[in-house]
């Protein structure tokens, strides 16, 4: 793969990937076929915007789980530290661990940000809809929390 890899296009399945995860067993796309995904990328565990966000989709999770759509998170967090991030703010869906970055690079969500006026590399905050039948139909890039697990579980329920 190459160091900047072009991220999924819409209305392509998704080539499945694998990583570990709070949940006790690995994470892999094409074992959720047959129900909505929503991936959500996020800088790191237990930082301001990261546990707001976490808990928005907490908040909304039954309202996803009736529209059949799983919610995941993935930062390049450790999967000890998302443990951690789970237990202490009562998440009830999993937190996928990509230490190496490989699957951020895959959906190109790395990119240089600017942090205390330095130039880092870092995830920026991105979601991705995959459909039942493992289709990419939303995307949101550059997004703002407040507001945005509500916008995500709109599009879920017009699958």
């Amino acid at each position: 793969m190459s160091a900047k890899a072009a991220a999924p296009a819409l209305d392509r399945v998704v080539a499945d990937f694998s990583l570990p995860t709070t949940g006790g067993t690995a994470f892999s796309l094409r074992a959720q076929r047959g129900q909505a995904v929503v991936l959500y990328f996020y800088p790191r565990d237990n930082t301001p915007g990261c546990t707001l966000e976490g808990q928005d989709f907490q908040r909304l999770l039954p309202a996803f789980k009736r529209a059949g759509a799983r919610v995941f998170g993935i930062s390049r967090d450790t999967l000890a530290a998302h443990h951690k991030f789970c237990d202490q703010f009562g998440f009830g869906f999993e937190l996928l661990a990509d230490e190496d970055g490989a699957v951020c690079k895959r959906f190109d969500v790395i990119r240089m940000k600017n942090m205390y006026g330095r130039k880092v590399l870092g995830i920026e905050r991105s979601t991705f809809l995959i459909d039942a039948a493992g289709k990419l139909r939303r995307e949101w890039r550059k997004l703002k929390v407040t507001g945005h697990a509500d916008e995500v579980l709109e599009a879920a329920k017009a699958l």
